[in-house]
């Protein structure tokens, strides 16, 4: 006898169709990215930027070719270790914003005194005029004249070199020689370097008054 099955009519149709499709979870309303005021899609990549920082001005400070180029304007090629003194200097001190040419002359015989004229050159503020005088007190005779040569230092306003600068200074002059010594009020520092002429020996203590016009009295 021939064998008949039972066949439910629902699952010959759901067979026909086939597995369906796996359902997709609906697109999730989010906000759009927002970069510089402006709606983006996605994040968008920040561009490189160079590390290079931004030019940095030139230094307001003198190079030392410049110094001894202009001492040597003072003093000449002859005056021998004059580039090596600066150098030195330079080394210890760094560089200066600004520097004094000129001339004095001066002396003393127990009291002493000193009378100068020349021009600051100021790395910012360009060239003023300046004088200066100086009294002193020690064991110091003779009289010297030459020219002087002044490194300046941390002078951020030229007003601040007409003042006194206390001093004190050892000098030996036996027909010519030079000396250097160092002057200090508040974070202004002068370094004088001298080259002159003369017979003078000793030490002394006083000051220097710098103005910006001649003056007769030393005080």
């Amino acid at each position: 006898m021939a064998q008949i099955n039972t066949v439910d009519p629902n699952d010959v149709i759901d067979s026909d169709l086939g597995a369906p499709p796996p359902a997709t979870a609906p697109a999730k309303d989010t906000a759009p990215t927002v970069q510089d005021g402006v709606p983006t899609d996605a994040p968008a990549a920040l561009p490189e930027t160079s590390s290079a920082s931004p030019a940095i001005p030139t230094e307001d400070t003198y190079q030392q070719d410049d110094l001894i180029g202009a001492a040597e304007g003072v003093f000449g090629r002859s005056a021998q270790g004059l580039g090596k003194l600066i150098a030195d200097i330079l080394k210890k001190q760094g560089r200066p914003n600004g520097y004094i040419v000129g001339r004095e002359g001066g002396g003393a015989f127990v009291v002493g005194l000193r009378y100068g004229s020349g021009t600051l050159n100021h790395k910012i503020e360009g060239q003023k005029p300046v004088y200066w005088t100086g009294p002193s007190i020690g064991p110091d005779a003779g009289s010297n004249v030459g020219s002087t040569f002044v490194l300046v230092y941390n002078l951020y306003d030229t007003e601040d070199i007409y003042k006194r600068y206390p001093a004190g200074e050892g000098v030996a002059y036996l027909g010519g020689g030079f000396n250097a010594s160092y002057l200090r009020r508040g974070d202004v520092v002068l370094i004088p370097i001298r080259v002159g002429a003369g017979i003078r020996l000793g030490a002394n203590v006083g000051y220097m008054r710098f103005s910006k016009k001649q003056r007769w009295l030393p005080f």
